[in-house]
């Protein structure tokens, strides 16, 4: 849409009559996230760096991890602390928990829910890994994870090696507990998992 020009004459001076553009809503670009995908390195994207509270009451960043102690980091978004889905997949989590440990690696679960709520659903639920709060879901977005079943937060596994290359991006939110089986592969890919 473009937009003739006023006239200057009363001003003094003369404006050329060449048209101006005009930027409206609907012209603006909108740039979408780029999603995170197997091979990426999590040191380029701009949430390396981003500290979330944890479930604990501490103040976690994933570049700890990475930079610091050089270790595997499983990453699993989940829609909603306390659902059915979301409770099964953490559980399963949970009860393989050992086995993460045993190929060195640090398990986060991330969702847009308080602090407290995480805090809350942990305790009942013996979860032995901390829930990182990622407020207005800033993360998720950046990682380009899609919302599920036209309204839901999307359901998402990322497991990355000591160097922080992503080396599994899972998404499937009907069925939860595969992403634990999935993430528990990728360590074995990896060889920091034996069988």
């Amino acid at each position: 849409m473009l937009a003739r020009p006023r006239s200057s004459a009363a001003c003094g001076f003369r404006v050329a009559a060449r048209p101006v553009p005009v930027v409206t809503r609907r012209s603006r670009a909108m740039v979408k996230p780029q999603a995170l995908k197997v091979g990426d390195s999590l040191r380029d994207s701009p949430e390396f760096y981003r500290v979330l509270k944890a479930s604990d009451g501490s103040i976690q960043s994933l570049a700890m991890f990475v930079n610091e102690h050089k270790q595997p980091v499983v990453l699993f978004f989940y829609p909603a602390a306390g659902t059915p889905g979301c409770t099964k997949e953490a559980c399963k989590f949970r009860d393989e928990y050992a086995r993460f440990q045993d190929a060195g690696a640090v398990v986060f679960g991330i969702s847009g829910d308080a602090p407290e709520k995480n805090a809350e659903w942990a305790k009942q639920q013996r979860l032995p890994f901390l829930l990182l709060t990622d407020p207005s879901g800033i993360m998720r977005k950046t990682f380009g994870i899609p919302n599920d079943l036209l309204f839901l937060p999307g359901r998402q596994t990322y497991v990355f090696d000591p160097n922080g290359k992503c080396v599994l991006a899972f998404n499937s939110q009907l069925d939860a507990e595969k992403h634990v089986d999935e993430a528990l592969a990728a360590l074995r890919q990896l060889g920091a998992l034996k069988k």
